[in-house]
């Protein structure tokens, strides 16, 4: 299934305190066993794949499988050409592990940033660690496949065998 995860939900199962991805699924669906591929933080948005099939999610989710997602960053301050330079080269974060090579497009209000690995808060700590704190995250893309526009905040439908393969993609 493709989310189109609104801010405010914690993407999990389960969770005591917050809100969670699930909240956002008729209990039908709930109840076949899904879970989310990988996760986006609380406060980011886009585009999230629920599985109930483990093997899958991990593909999805190694950093062996080399498999880029796509994000839209908006920042306090903008971006530079330089830091195109520094993205690609692989950002030290602030308690020295270092990114693999990142891909960065500077547009209006921020960023495009695509990443292969999903290390904790990534794309906020490559951007902080480059001078440029997060305002808004939102996922556009894992692999070739795009969130659909047509999906509004907390909408979800199922993937198409196509849509699956795209994620392989790219």
């Amino acid at each position: 299934y493709m989310l189109n995860k609104p801010a405010g939900y914690i993407s999990a199962t389960e969770d005591r305190k917050e809100k969670t991805v699930m909240e956002l699924l008729p209990q039908q669906i709930r109840k076949i066993g899904l879970f989310p591929v990988g996760r986006l933080d609380k406060d980011a948005e886009g585009l999230l794949i629920l599985t109930d099939d483990g093997d899958f999610a991990h593909r999805v989710m190694s950093p062996k499988s080399g498999i880029k997602k796509l994000y839209l960053v908006k920042t306090g301050l903008p971006f530079a050409e330089d830091d195109v330079k520094t993205f690609e080269d692989g950002i030290i974060l602030g308690d020295g592990t270092k990114c693999l090579p990142a891909e960065l497009k500077i547009v209006d209000g921020g960023g495009l940033v695509t990443v292969r690995e999903g290390k904790y808060h990534q794309v906020k700590r490559m951007c902080a660690a480059a001078g440029k704190p997060v305002e808004y995250l939102k996922r556009l893309k894992i692999g070739e496949l795009e969130l659909d526009n047509t999906l509004k905040p907390g909408e979800f439908r199922e993937l198409n065998k196509e849509e699956v393969l795209k994620i392989f993609n790219g």
